[in-house]
C-alpha cells in the first residue's frame, strides 16, 4: 500500500498544510466572543456556508466509506445520495431552518430545551457528544490510513499527527476557520478525485467496459442497478421498504435535519434566507458526488480481485491511487484525501465543542458565567474532543467497511432524534416529558435491534440492512412512546411554543431579508424542487 511519492508530491502537501494553518491564524483575529467562535458571528453568505455544508460531509463517510460500499454493493450505493440525502437536505432548507435560525438557538439540543425541557436537551447533548467523538474517530482513522500509506508510519503515530493538524486550526479560529478551510477543501477534494475516476475508467475500458467486468464479478448484474431486485435478491440484500422508509426517510431525515455538525454551518449564515439556501446549495454538488466515490469503488472491485477477501474494502481508493496516478497528480490526490478527512473531523469537533460548552457546561454545570469563560471552555473542549477522537479511531479500525459502522451509529443517534423532532414540530400538544422519554426509548430500541442482529436473534442479511430496519424501529418506538406519554402528562402553554412549532409564529419576529432575496435564484422552494427532480431523473439512468 506504500505510495510512490516524490519531492513534488510532498511539496504540494506541504503547501496545502501551510494554507490551512494560515487560514486558522487569519480567522483568529475575528474571534472576540463565543458567538464568533461557535457560529462565525452569524455573518457568512449562503454560497460559503453551502459549500462548507457539503464539504463537512465529505469526510471518511463519503470518500473511503462510499467507495468501499461501491465495491461491496455496486450501484445501489447511490441510494445514499439520491434518496438518502437530497430530499432531506431540501426539507431542512425549506421547512426546518426557519425554526432553527429565527429562534436564535445556538445548537439543536438548545432548540430541544426550548421546545421540551432541560432533561431532553441534556440527553440529546450527551448522545450527540458521544456520536461526534465516535465519528471523529472514523475520520481520524481514515486520515491516518493515508498517512500510513504515504509515509509508512505506524497507525498510532499517524493518528496522533493527523489529530494535531486538525486541532491546530480549529483551536485557533473556531468555526470560521473550519468553514473557510472546508470551502478550500471542497475544491482540493474534487481536484484529487476527478483524475482518479477518469484514469480508472480509461483502465477498465470506459463505462461499457466497467459494466461488462462488474457483471463478471461477485456482484453480477445486480451491481449495475439501483431498484431492480429490491423486492427479492440484490447485492445489499435490502428490500425496497427498508431503502425507502429506513434510509430514505428515517436515517436520511434524521441525519440531515437534526445533526448539528451539519446544521451548524447553516446557523452561521447571515440571515434566514441564506440559512435556508445553505443545504439546498449543497444538494446540487451532492447529486454528482457518486461519480467520484461510488464509481471508483466499482472500478477498484474489478481491478483488484482480492478486495473484500484478503483486502479491506476501505482500501479501494488508496489502491487506485497507488496503481493509477503519476507523481504530481498523486500529490494532488493525496492532498484531496487529507483535505476530505480533515473537513469531516473538523465538522465533528466543532459540533462537539459547541454542544459541550453551550448545552452541557453552560446549561447544566456552570451557568451565568462571563462570555470569556465559555470561549475558553470551548477551546479546552476542542482539545479534549480531538484527544478522545484518537481513542475512538481504533474502534473504527476493527471494521473492514467503515460505512457499516457509521450507519449503525446513525441508526442509534439520529433516527430517534428525528422522530422526536418531527412530532414535536408539527404536534403542539406533545409534552416536555414526551420528548425525553420518546427519545430515550427510541435510542434504546435502536441499540436492542442492532445487538439482536449481531447475536443472531434476528437476520437482516447485512449490517447495512440491519441499520435500515433498526432506524425504522427506533422511529416507530419513539413516536409510540411520545404519544403515550403525551396523553398522561401536561403540555406547555402555547405562549411558550411560539416560533418553535408549526403554525405558531413568534409575535416579535423581525424581517431580516436582504436586497435580492426575492430573486428566483435565491428561492429555497424553487431550487429545492429542482434538486429533487434532478435526483429522480438520475435514477432513471440506472434503475
Amino acid at each position: 500500500m506504500r505510495l510512490d511519492v516524490n519531492l513534488l508530491d510532498y511539496l504540494l502537501i506541504a503547501v496545502y498544510f501551510a494554507t490551512v494553518l494560515a487560514i486558522g491564524f487569519a480567522a483568529r483575529r475575528r474571534i472576540s466572543s463565543s458567538l464568533d467562535f461557535f457560529l462565525a458571528g452569524r455573518g457568512l453568505p449562503a454560497w460559503i456556508t453551502g459549500l462548507a455544508f457539503v464539504s463537512a460531509n465529505l469526510g471518511a463517510i463519503e470518500i473511503l466509506g462510499m467507495a468501499a460500499n461501491g465495491a461491496q454493493y455496486g450501484a445501489m450505493t447511490v441510494h445514499y445520495y439520491w434518496i438518502g440525502a437530497v430530499p432531506a437536505m431540501v426539507f431542512l432548507g425549506i421547512v426546518m431552518m426557519p425554526f432553527y435560525y429565527r429562534s436564535k438557538v445556538r445548537s439543536v439540543p438548545e432548540f430541544l430545551r426550548r421546545r421540551f425541557n432541560g432533561a431532553t436537551q441534556l440527553l440529546n447533548a450527551l448522545m450527540f457528544a458521544v456520536a461526534q467523538i465516535l465519528i471523529a474517530g472514523v475520520n481520524l482513522y481514515a486520515l491516518a490510513l493515508v498517512m500510513e500509506a504515504l509515509l509508512g508510519w505506524p497507525l498510532l503515530v499517524s493518528v496522533v499527527v493527523s489529530a494535531l493538524i486538525v486541532l491546530s486550526y480549529i483551536t485557533l479560529g473556531g468555526l470560521s476557520s473550519a468553514i473557510y478551510n472546508e470551502v478550500l477543501q471542497f475544491f482540493v477534494i474534487l481536484a484529487g478525485l476527478i483524475p482518479l475516476t477518469v484514469l480508472g475508467l480509461v483502465k477498465v475500458g470506459g463505462v461499457a467496459g466497467l459494466s461488462d467486468r462488474v457483471r463478471q464479478s461477485a456482484l453480477g448484474e445486480g451491481g449495475l442497478h439501483t431498484w431492480a431486485g429490491t423486492a427479492g435478491s440484490n447485492p445489499m440484500q435490502a428490500h425496497w421498504i427498508g431503502i425507502v422508509f429506513g434510509l430514505g426517510f428515517v436515517l436520511s431525515f434524521g441525519y440531515w435535519t437534526t445533526n448539528f455538525a451539519e446544521v451548524q454551518r447553516a446557523l452561521s449564515a447571515r440571515n434566514t434566507n441564506a440559512a435556508r439556501m445553505t443545504p439546498i446549495i449543497a444538494a446540487f454538488p451532492k447529486l454528482l458526488i457518486p461519480l467520484v466515490t461510488v464509481l471508483p469503488g466499482m472500478i477498484a472491485l474489478v481491478l483488484f480481485g482480492d478486495l473484500g477477501k484478503g483486502q479491506d474494502y476501505n482500501d479501494a481508493i488508496p489502491l487506485l491511487m497507488r496503481d493509477l496516478l503519476p507523481n504530481g497528480v498523486l500529490g494532488v490526490a493525496v492532498t484531496g484525501l487529507l483535505a476530505s478527512f480533515m473537513a469531516g473531523m473538523a465538522a465533528n469537533i466543532s459540533g462537539f465543542n459547541t454542544v459541550f460548552t453551550n448545552d452541557i457546561w453552560q446549561a447544566h454545570v456552570r451557568p451565568d458565567r462571563p462570555d470569556g469563560h465559555y470561549l475558553n471552555v470551548g477551546r479546552v473542549a476542542t482539545v479534549a474532543g480531538v484527544a478522545l477522537g484518537v481513542g475512538t479511531a481504533f474502534i473504527a479500525a476493527g471494521y473492514s467497511n467503515i460505512m457499516n459502522y457509521l450507519q449503525a451509529l446513525f441508526s442509534f443517534f439520529n433516527a430517534p432524534l428525528f422522530a422526536t423532532f418531527v412530532v414535536g414540530l408539527f404536534w403542539r400538544r406533545m409534552t416536555p416529558w414526551a420528548g425525553f422519554w420518546g427519545l430515550l426509548a427510541g435510542t434504546l430500541s435502536a441499540f436492542a435491534s442492532y445487538f439482536a442482529y449481531k447475536a443472531g436473534v434476528v437476520d437482516f442479511g447485512t449490517e447495512l440492512n440491519a441499520s435500515f430496519w433498526g432506524a425504522g424501529i427506533a422511529f416507530a418506538v419513539d413516536v409510540l412512546v411520545s404519544v403515550i406519554v403525551t396523553l398522561v402528562t401536561t403540555p406547555k402553554p402555547e405562549r411558550e411554543l411560539r416560533g418553535l412549532v408549526y403554525g405558531l409564529s413568534a409575535a416579535d419576529l423581525e424581517d431580516d431579508a436582504l436586497a435580492g432575496d426575492t430573486r428566483w435564484y435565491r428561492s429555497p422552494v424553487l431550487l429545492g424542487t429542482g434538486a429533487v427532480i434532478l435526483a429522480a431523473l438520475l435514477y432513471g439512468v440506472i434503475l
